[in-house]
């Protein structure tokens, strides 16, 4: 038996300031998108916003339903929006952000499984990487340069 050792790296931005000037940009769509959030049973709101090489922006909040397995992700939302709109185009970037409304919430949020391995699938297909910021109530941003820094070893179509 030998240990094996994962890394994991991650930029942390003290301020949404900090970040360039189209990061800034999708990260304000996705806070926007707080407020389209429908999560009544919840009350933990998410907001994402989805960037193509080209530049275009499609946003997503998440959508809950009585009956649970129902619901969608806010980040699955703004990836199938671009998905769907825009098909052969790579996502350059993902900004994510939360709001619970019965605690606040600091630190590092991360994505659910099932949204980490949509975003595998989106990078996989494309061939190329999806930078992910995420955002908590505090002031910082932790900016991923892939999904494989968030889900290493994730399942992989090749194996089919």
């Amino acid at each position: 038996m030998k240990d094996i050792e994962i890394k994991i790296q991650a930029k942390v931005y003290d301020s949404i300031d900090e970040l360039s000037h189209q990061d800034q940009k999708i990260m304000d769509i996705a806070i926007k998108q707080l407020d389209a959030a429908y999560a009544p049973y919840s009350k933990f709101h998410v907001g994402a916003a989805a960037l193509t090489i080209n530049g275009s922006i499609y946003p997503g909040c998440n959508q809950e339903n009585a009956s649970y397995p129902l619901c969608m992700c806010g980040e699955r939302v703004a990836l199938y929006n671009a998905g769907a709109s825009e098909p052969n185009v790579p996502i350059e970037a993902v900004a994510i952000t939360i709001k619970n409304q019965l605690k606040p919430v600091n630190g590092l949020i991360s994505p659910c499984g099932a949204c980490r391995q949509v975003l595998s699938e989106f990078e996989k297909r494309h061939k190329h990487p999806i930078r992910v910021l995420l955002k908590a109530d505090g002031p910082q941003i932790y900016v991923f340069n892939n999904v494989d820094q968030l889900l290493p070893y994730g399942f992989d179509g090749e194996v089919l």
